[in-house]
């Protein structure tokens, strides 16, 4: 079984440990603890992992966040994988920092790389895991407070957070959606 779990980021250092990048580091983190490393490949950067005969195409889009629909289309296309067995990883400022939510459908709820990707995959029918980083700034601040850095007290359990991530997307894999939704969200 195979499956593509896409991380939603912006490259580049001054978007590294950003908020919006939470995407990236959550696959980067998934990676780390297996010892695997990212390749630059089209649209995106990729590794492979392996979890109890799942495998898991890890994808970080080198798109941008706006465009992030080629990079996934690309990547199901090449590696045949159904939009059922897809699973996106993206902030959400309407959750308190650090919430998982996990769904198996929805909307782009304002996030502009989700939109790009139901407009280029025609369908919003596939799993999303949000990660919450809060909503902690002054009206009309929003684009400044994603596109910034982590604060200390974020910082301290940000670890643990990425982890439970890769808990959820191994659970993805081998429990199936409904599963996943069950164990992780609002945990």
């Amino acid at each position: 079984m195979k499956y593509l779990i896409v991380g939603l980021g912006n490259i580049g250092d001054e978007y590294v440990g950003t908020r919006h990048n939470i995407g990236f580091s959550v696959l980067d983190k998934l990676a780390a603890n297996a010892n695997l490393s990212f390749r630059h490949d089209r649209h995106a950067y990729v590794t492979e992992y392996k979890f109890k005969g799942r495998n898991f195409i890890l994808v970080k889009p080198t798109t941008y966040m706006n465009l992030s629909g080629k990079a996934v289309q690309y990547w199901m296309q090449a590696e045949k994988i159904p939009v059922e067995n897809l699973l996106v990883i993206t902030d959400d400022i309407a959750l308190p920092f650090g919430t998982i939510r996990i769904k198996s459908k929805g909307g782009a709820g304002g996030h502009n790389g989700l939109s790009h990707i139901e407009e280029t995959l025609h369908t919003g029918e596939y799993a999303r895991l949000r990660f919450g980083v809060g909503n902690d700034f002054p009206k009309g601040r929003q684009v400044e407070y994603v596109l910034g850095k982590w604060n200390e007290e974020q910082k301290k359990s940000l670890d643990e957070r990425l982890e439970k991530c890769g808990d959820a997307i191994r659970a993805f894999g081998t429990i199936g959606i409904g599963l996943t939704m069950t164990n992780f969200n609002g945990k």
